[in-house]
């Protein structure tokens, strides 16, 4: 027992002779941070554009408008069956998007393009085929087979 005791004695003596090492951090400079902020002018633009074929039927425009988050504008076309559709819409932060669509005949019977003349193919020959032929299984000597 006497030598279990000495033998944790010195291991404790021993661990705490050893002298570890340490470690400091070394003095940081410290750099004061700048942080930018870009001041950016509330969006502001007028938009507008028109397209009048009379030669394809492509008749359309749209205007918009945006001050700040506020964003107004109109757009029109003309459907398929004749009508005029205008949509006016609106768009802000606190109602979120909003668009009120009228149609409004135009008076006029929208040029429908004539039906393409389909063509009739011959119908298709139907195919014989003829019944296959079973070869007889060639007769060798008895002898040959190794």
């Amino acid at each position: 027992m006497f030598a279990l005791v000495s033998l944790f004695i010195l291991g404790v003596g021993a661990a705490a002779a050893i002298e570890l090492p340490i470690y400091h951090s070394p003095a940081a400079i410290v750099k004061p941070l700048l942080k930018t902020v870009e001041v950016e002018a509330p969006a502001h633009y007028d938009f507008a554009y028109s397209v009048h074929d009379e030669h394809t039927g492509d008749i359309k425009s749209q205007t918009e408008s945006r001050k700040g988050d506020v964003v107004q504008g109109q757009y029109t076309l003309i459907d398929a069956d004749g009508y005029l559709r205008t949509v006016d819409y609106t768009s802000d932060a606190h109602n979120g998007f909003n668009a009120v669509v009228r149609r409004d005949p135009l008076g006029q019977k929208v040029i429908k393009a004539a039906p393409i003349a389909k063509l009739l193919a011959p119908a298709p020959l139907p195919l014989a085929y003829a019944a296959p032929k079973l070869l007889a299984p060639a007769k060798l000597p008895l002898g040959i087979y190794h």
